[in-house]
């Protein structure tokens, strides 16, 4: 009982200790910057053209311009399509989980072969 009640101590105050050795000054923006690059490296920029290489989304590995998962609004044109699988919340011809043999390849950049 003893352990417990010391292991919950430090996890309660844990996040305290940490606060309390924060400069006293406004909050750094380099945290939001490193995210916002991390982020814009896993997205496509909204100006890429559908189908070249900049038009990728990294974090699902499908093009950006076709991802349900970064824009739901997109679901009801698949559906539409009859291009959905209800069970997994993809688009069939995405749902690797269905197709394990789906290969989805992100096109080569501009010039290269």
């Amino acid at each position: 009982m003893k352990n417990l009640t010391i292991t919950l101590l430090l996890v309660l105050t844990s996040p305290l200790s940490l606060a309390c050795n924060r400069d006293s000054g406004a909050p750094s923006a380099e945290p939001k910057a490193v995210a916002a690059t991390a982020e814009a490296t896993r997205h496509a920029s909204p100006a890429a053209t559908p189908g070249s290489h900049e038009d990728w989304c990294d974090e699902h590995q499908v093009p950006e311009s076709q991802c349900t998962r970064c824009n739901p609004s997109l679901i009801a044109a698949f559906k539409a399509t009859g291009d959905w699988c209800e069970e997994h919340g993809l688009p069939e011809s995405q749902c690797r989980i269905c197709n394990p043999d789906l290969k989805l390849e992100r096109p080569p950049k501009a010039g290269s072969k």
